[in-house]
């Protein structure tokens, strides 16, 4: 079965290194520019490296709902951190690395082990991740509400 789908995303440059990504299909904008690590790079605002970044860590969050909702795990919290590490290799920059630290409070301590499992599936499973040349370093903690 082929399954395609398509997102447009266009850009337009506003001024110095700053422009605005938007789409069609959605309803807000989001401003980028140059990181501030980078000569005449804008501090305080979305850069490429944070949206791609921020492009796996959210995919891995809706593939967890997904995979935590078919599951039947109930869960009280999810959150995650995600940290990209951009490096020189073979004379061009590009993000090498992607760790992410997603942390999940469950109710139960004999839901643990499904758990840890159903975050490892979901890493997996994450169409974003599967899509990129980065490492994946992959690091959750689970933790139980009230304990």
């Amino acid at each position: 079965m082929h399954v395609e789908h398509s997102y447009e995303v266009d850009v337009n440059w506003v001024k110095d290194r700053i422009g605005v990504l938007y789409s069609p299909e959605l309803n807000d904008e989001v401003q980028v520019a140059t990181p501030p690590q980078f000569p005449k790079g804008i501090d305080k605002i979305w850069s490429p490296e944070h949206l791609f970044t921020a492009a796996i860590n959210s995919c891995l969050m809706t593939t967890f709902l997904s995979v935590a909702e078919g599951s039947k795990l109930e869960f009280h919290k999810f959150t995650s951190k995600a940290y990209g590490k951009l490096e020189m290799v073979d004379r061009k920059y590009m993000m090498s690395e992607i760790t992410l630290a997603p942390s999940l409070t469950i109710l139960r301590e004999e839901d643990r082990e499904k758990a840890l499992k159903i975050l490892h599936r979901s890493e997996a499973l994450c169409l974003i991740s599967n899509s990129i040349k980065s490492k994946i370093i992959f690091e959750p903690q689970i933790k139980v509400k009230d304990s």
